[in-house]
């Protein structure tokens, strides 16, 4: 499946800073010269830019344009940005991430998830605990709550591919917002069974609540790796 246009000119961009091209702190061709050369649009090549900006790549400034940002020298090899909508496979790569599906249900939901995601009593909701896998490695589990009134007719084809390229691409739903926390806690019977940590190894939660563009909220999830298996990012830029 060929790539996105947007993501095809953040690669392209992200190519450039590689080899120096656009070097570290210089301002970037604006974005109707690179849509012109690019031969896309200019919203294209805005929303490529918004996603390098994400990574770190470039930073804006409000009235001067886009920058290529200085190289971050902390950076660790799973390092994943605390911000990004896009899911694993397009974080990581589709080849690389694999998912093994631990539990799938529908049900009523609990007061809490009732609270969480704005639902009644009576409206069912999807149960999905998934073990997804880096490179044939268990990597997180992840827990998810979902309103089948949103996302109809889900079922285990879509679970081991992408749900949220099912939710964007045949859905077309958009993400407007997310909530997200990231704590520490201890491993339970999941983390140890199928993360392989130990009874006093620490685990990293990102707990998070996803909106739609019109305020609903699709998504309540826990994301749960081993202390050493990732670790999340946030790259923060004053435009003013």
């Amino acid at each position: 499946m060929a790539k996105a246009k947007y993501l095809q000119v953040a690669e392209e961009i992200k190519e450039r800073i590689k080899a120096g091209i656009y070097k570290a702190s210089t301002l970037l061709p604006d974005q109707e010269t690179l849509a012109k050369e690019l031969d896309v649009s200019r919203l294209t090549v805005k929303k490529a830019l918004d996603g390098l900006e994400r990574q770190g790549l470039v930073y804006k400034q409000s009235g001067l344009g886009t920058f290529v940002a200085s190289q971050i020298p902390i950076k660790g090899k799973n390092d994943a940005p605390a911000n990004l909508f896009m899911g694993l496979k397009k974080e990581i790569g589709p080849d690389r991430i694999k998912s093994k599906i631990l539990h799938f249900s529908v049900e009523f939901p609990d007061e809490q998830i009732q609270a969480n995601l704005e639902l009644k009593k009576n409206e069912p909701i999807y149960n999905i605990i998934r073990l997804r896998l880096l490179d044939n490695e268990p990597f997180v589990i992840e827990h998810t709550f979902m309103p089948v009134k949103l996302v109809p007719n889900l079922d285990e084809t879509i679970l081991k591919d992408s749900v949220y390229s099912y939710i964007h691409k045949k859905l077309h739903l958009k993400f407007g917002r997310a909530y997200r926390r990231i704590l520490a806690c201890k491993s339970d019977k999941y983390d140890q069974k199928y993360l392989h940590a130990k009874e006093d190894d620490p685990m990293l939660e990102l707990e998070q609540i996803v909106w739609l563009t019109n305020g609903q909220p699709i998504e309540y999830s826990l994301s749960r790796n081993r202390y050493d298996r990732r670790t999340y990012t946030i790259v923060e830029n004053n435009r003013f």
